[in-house]
């Protein structure tokens, strides 16, 4: 089928992202058929009640021929071995997060898709929000002055994945979030995680990002086992605080201009009764964000960039930073110390398979079977 008359676009698994990929797909004009890959009858015949028009393959083999691209949306650690099949028989691909569950097996996605000719896209909804989009807004505009730090938390009780930790599953959202808004990458990762319900998988866990450039860090804060979600993203600045909470419907972007300066008269310096710092307090504004569907948005934008040949915006490199930062808090977890990003990208020059999967590949027959 030629692409001008419409993509056909196939989505692997039909879990929690996948259903929502297939609702959004289905609802584009650019798509002329979306196709279902789930090898779990039961969940592939629910989408095909919910969606008659939709097409279901048990297996990416026997959709190949059927489908120009595909979305994977299947556990972490099928990831990759998903999209290089699909890259090595020229489809365009769309990852969602994390690209990969190690640096060296991003990266072979990446130089996959490169080789190939091929658009490669990750996930990371978030950079398609259009209250993520105001948050880098007021950091680029200078409104909220010199970033002191970037503080996020993502939080619930739940929901605990099969094969990767907590880092693995919650944090890629919060990572590109910060990412996307200073407009660079950290330079060190330091990591702190436990495992508390479960055996071998951290469920609860604190990362603290560096950032040289614009010379700042964040603290990202991530649980499956808190008694209240939280969807929480902090910028505070020598101006002005922003907080983007995603549970208020109506309020997402609350701007508080408020801050702090100390005090620089000497008398007030030698006076220990007087305070330390001057407070300033003032109105706490919400402004008008554009109404969209992330998703949708990023649905759309990937198929755009299959059809125009324009590079994603949270394209294979993209999605590799992300990855990168995970591996350095795997790395330091292990180790109790911080990793510098550069030490993950040596390892990826060298070949090196770094940790992230706790359950390995080989050890989920059902997957290996079913993709």
């Amino acid at each position: 089928m030629s692409q001008q008359n419409g993509l056909r676009v196939g989505v692997i698994g039909c879990g929690y992202w996948g259903s929502k990929h297939v609702r959004a797909l289905s609802s584009l004009e650019s798509v002329a058929k979306v196709s279902v890959i789930e090898p779990n009858a039961e969940r592939a015949d629910a989408m095909t009640r919910t969606f008659p028009a939709v097409g279901s393959y048990p297996t990416l083999d026997a959709a190949l021929p059927h489908i120009d691209a595909v979305v994977i949306a299947t556990p972490p650690s099928t990831h990759a071995p998903l999209a290089l099949q699909a890259i090595a028989h020229g489809k365009h691909v769309m990852v969602e997060k994390p690209l990969a569950t190690n640096a060296a097996e991003g990266r072979a996605i990446v130089n996959a898709a490169r080789a190939k000719g091929v658009t490669l896209m990750v996930g990371h909804t978030f950079e398609y929000h259009s209250a993520v989009w105001s948050l880098r807004d007021l950091v680029q505009s200078g409104e909220l002055g010199e970033l002191y730090y970037l503080d996020t938390a993502r939080l619930n009780l739940g929901l605990y994945q099969h094969d990767v930790n907590v880092v693995f599953d919650l944090a890629p959202h919060d990572i590109s979030i910060l990412n996307y808004v200073l407009g660079t990458q950290p330079t060190s990762v330091e990591c702190w995680g436990s495992r508390h319900a479960h055996p071998r998988l951290e469920d609860i866990a604190h990362l603290r990002l560096y950032y040289d450039e614009p010379g700042v860090f964040a603290n990202v804060n991530v649980s499956w086992l808190d008694p209240h979600k939280v969807r929480r993203v902090t910028l505070v600045g020598s101006k002005k605080m922003v907080v983007f909470d995603d549970l208020d419907a109506e309020q997402r972007i609350k701007i508080h201009d408020k801050g702090v300066s100390a005090m620089t008269s000497g008398a007030a310096e030698d006076d220990l009764t007087s305070p330390p710092m001057s407070y300033r307090y003032g109105d706490i504004v919400a402004p008008y964000l554009v109404v969209n569907e992330p998703l949708r948005v990023e649905d759309e934008h990937f198929l755009d960039c299959v059809q125009t040949g324009m590079e994603p915006l949270t394209n294979g490199e993209n999605g590799l930073a992300v990855v990168e930062v995970l591996e350095c808090a795997q790395i330091s977890m292990r180790e109790s110390r911080a990793v510098r990003i550069a030490e993950v990208r040596e390892q990826q020059h060298r070949g090196s398979t770094g940790a992230g999967v706790t359950i390995p590949r080989q050890a989920s027959p059902v997957m290996k079977k079913a993709f």
